[in-house]
């Protein structure tokens, strides 16, 4: 008589996410070029909202300049700011293994998303037309800045909510549908902006108000798509609101890196306007050729965001996997793709500026400021490429202190340091060479913040 004893069957391990264990560079490739696609089509509109405007009139493109900086910076706010603190706690919970942890969290981000874009309503309805008058806005301007502001920033909650629910598809490693849904937004944007901007196709001709009805129309579909798609369980997390419960250590899991992140893009806008307030200074020529040249820099500045949106995901698995070396070496690899590919840019208009500048003028006075801002600041665009995607690598691994310290350091350079040129009446090349001594500073200070922060628990 035998007894037959059952042959102990191996348990096969879970399935590895590919982002744990792929080839670090082509995969960032994989990941960084659908966000690419999607900053490029975010350009476009705001191209095609220049024309729209600028068919309007004088005091519309005026005004137009004035609520930029405010629109620039809910968007950086939303989805490169919370939206990376979105990306790397969920990132994080899904490479330590913890599905359940990732869905709850994905819930508690669309809170924070809904409320961001609260807020930034309550405030721009209420204060919008001071901060427009204090820029130096007065009367049609003012007028046309307040008509474009108050209907776009009615709708800033369907601006948060797809930057936010955007950041969460990011999480968890998937970039092509938040680039199509943006992609397809921007389309309805420069649509529905230009027929009731212009009065096109029959439509009646609202002005101002019409463009803004663009985003306002744009976001709004593209938000309640993210939401249909990730409550109906297409996405690799859903949303489940019949099982919410509020946990305070899901917010907090969030808002360490989110919130502290914000103070970057606030540092960066008010970079800009200071440099801008002292550049007026030195006259119509040097301010206009600044403008050109920090217009390339605006439009390099999607390299940077794409490689480092990508990065997020990657570094966050690889420290929720408590594989700390390769979060590392995935923060190094797409910082040094940034530098290179932004840096290539960078020297190629400072040897041979006339290849961007002559595309906006032929002034010789204008050119010949905008060269001096390439042939100083050129150079150092690959600092800041470096400093920007390591900022984002930086919240994947939900280490954000330094390189908000680092933007810090380049807002005192370029304040301090303008006010002081400004004084002693140095010639605006000193301006220049200040805003690439800020760049550098930037990039090697976010440098060794990575370079020394302890990554991990």
């Amino acid at each position: 008589m035998s007894l037959d004893v059952p042959l102990a069957i191996p348990l096969q391990a879970a399935p590895r996410n590919g982002l744990l264990t792929a080839p670090i560079l082509p995969t960032l490739l994989r990941l960084a070029i659908p966000n690419a696609i999607a900053m490029v089509g975010s350009a476009l509109v705001a191209v095609a909202e220049t024309s729209y405007i600028g068919r309007l009139g004088l005091a519309p493109l005026a005004a137009i300049a004035l609520v930029f900086p405010f629109a620039m910076l809910t968007q950086m706010m939303s989805a490169g700011a919370m939206g990376g603190g979105v990306s790397s706690a969920i990132s994080r919970a899904l490479g330590a293994g913890d599905r359940d942890r990732a869905a709850v969290l994905a819930l508690h981000a669309a809170i924070i998303g809904g409320c961001g874009g609260l807020l930034s309503t309550l405030i721009m309805l209420a204060f919008g037309r001071q901060f427009y008058a204090l820029l130096g806005g007065g009367g049609a301007v003012l007028e046309d800045a307040c008509g474009y502001s108050n209907v776009l920033f009615s709708g800033a909650i369907s601006i948060w909510m797809v930057n936010t629910l955007a950041s969460v598809l990011r999480g968890t490693g998937d970039m092509k549908l938040p680039a199509m849904t943006i992609l397809a937004a921007a389309a309805v944007q420069i649509a529905v902006g230009g027929a009731l901007g212009l009065g096109l196709f029959g439509a009646p001709r609202l002005g101002m108000p019409g463009v803004a009805c663009g985003q306002l129309v744009g976001f709004s579909l593209a938000a309640l798509f993210l939401l249909w798609y990730l409550i109906s369980g297409r996405g690799r997390l859903s949303l489940q609101f019949s099982s919410f419960t509020f946990q305070r250590a899901m917010f907090l899991d969030i808002l360490k890196v989110g919130a502290v992140s914000c103070l970057s893009p606030l540092q960066t806008v008010l970079t800009i306007l200071i440099f801008t307030k002292v550049l007026a200074g030195f006259g119509t020529e040097v301010l206009a050729g600044y403008g050109i040249g920090s217009r390339l820099e605006f439009l390099l500045i999607p390299i940077a965001f794409s490689f480092g949106v990508a990065s997020v995901p990657m570094v966050g698995m690889a420290i929720g996997a408590q594989d700390v070396a390769r979060a590392r070496r995935v923060a190094w690899t797409a910082g040094t793709a940034s530098a290179l590919s932004v840096g290539a840019v960078g020297w190629l208009v400072a040897l041979w500026p006339s290849l961007w500048v002559s595309l906006f003028t032929s002034n010789p006075a204008v050119t010949a400021a905008a060269s001096s801002y390439f042939a100083w600041a050129g150079p150092a665009f690959c600092c800041f490429g470096l400093g920007l995607c390591l900022y984002f690598s930086s919240q994947g691994a939900a280490k954000v202190g330094g390189p908000v310290l680092a933007s810090t350091l380049r807002l005192l350079m370029v304040g301090i340091g303008g006010w002081w040129l400004s004084a002693i009446a140095a010639p605006a090349w000193t301006l220049f060479a200040l805003v690439a001594g800020a760049m550098g500073v930037f990039g090697l200070s976010t440098a060794a913040a990575v370079r020394f922060t302890r990554w991990g628990d």
